[in-house]
């Protein structure tokens, strides 16, 4: 059992990780009445969620130290609600990056976010990694999505969770879980960062088509396609709505994640092999990825 003076020593801790944590948190003037949270990724750069941003320009950056800059917009991709601003560099210290591996269900985060002048703080632990499903929903391609067990306060969106030593976990959104709280991990982030800021988007490849999972008689589960975009790279590799796609690149596919998992901007333009079953009857494929567009089919 805890002692009164552990307890007081572990308050004492959380009170630095905030403080700590908090020194890389700022407030993003983007949106009408209340600011949203942001990060300072690395000197120069401010990461926020795309969904609080509502403006492209007449950005502004409230530091923790209360000064305000202008922020430029880098890039954003809406598929992961990342948007990445520019402000003058060496305007305040960049936040401290947790080791990722690091990083357990049951471990003690701390929600953090600035919406205006001071930092709020919200107490939870790590009560699950993985992905975000639904209706219509296409996220971009994100690691280890985190969910925290923590309140969602004003100011959570944009803002970071942290460590018990006030490092930084990854950007928090309630956009990608209908309200939930959820975490877009740092390694995201960071890749996310570096694309925008070197391509000015996110490439993603796209088959075309619009997918459902499905179980075999044979018990083989797989996606049956109920519908297919025409002139799109599944119709001109000849695949039929009613097929059902087993396998691409030898690799099972059993959702939807597993399909984006092959459709990274790297693949777009190289053929991949795709194993369907028509009719009752084996048949292999090559499909050539598309380039798609935010909010297109698979």
């Amino acid at each position: 059992m805890a002692t009164p003076n552990s307890l007081a020593e572990l308050s004492r801790e959380l009170a630095q990780a905030v403080e700590t944590g908090g020194a890389g948190v700022v407030a993003v003037h983007g949106r009408p009445q209340v600011p949203s949270s942001g990060i300072l990724w690395r000197d120069g750069i401010v990461v926020t969620t795309d969904h609080t941003l509502k403006r492209h320009e007449d950005i502004t950056i409230t530091l923790p130290n209360k000064t305000t800059l202008p922020a430029t917009l880098a890039g954003r991709d809406p598929a992961s609600d990342i948007a990445v601003l520019r402000i003058n560099e060496n305007a305040a210290p960049a936040a401290k990056l947790a080791d990722e591996a690091s990083v357990k269900v049951g471990n003690f985060v701390l929600a953090l976010g600035r919406p205006g002048e001071y930092v709020t703080a919200s107490f939870g632990v790590v009560s699950a990694f993985g992905t975000v499903r639904g209706p219509g929903r296409r996220l971009g391609h994100i690691d280890r999505l985190i969910r925290p067990d923590v309140c969602i306060y004003l100011g959570f969106s944009g803002g970071a969770l942290v460590d018990a030593e006030g490092r930084v976990v990854g950007m928090n959104t309630s956009a990608l879980g209908r309200g939930a709280a959820f975490t877009i991990p740092a390694s995201t982030v960071s890749r996310t960062i570096e694309d925008l800021l070197s391509q000015g988007r996110i490439r993603r490849g796209f088959l075309g088509v619009g997918l459902q999972p499905v179980r075999l008689p044979d018990g083989r589960t797989g996606l049956i396609i109920l519908s297919i975009e025409l002139d799109g790279p599944a119709s001109r590799a000849g695949i039929f709505v009613g097929d059902v796609l087993l396998s691409l690149e030898g690799q099972a596919v059993n959702d939807t994640d597993d399909v984006q998992a092959h459709l990274g901007g790297d693949r777009i333009g190289k053929p991949i092999t795709a194993e369907i079953v028509r009719g009752g009857a084996p048949l292999s494929l090559t499909v050539v990825p598309g380039e798609r567009h935010a909010g297109g089919p698979q």
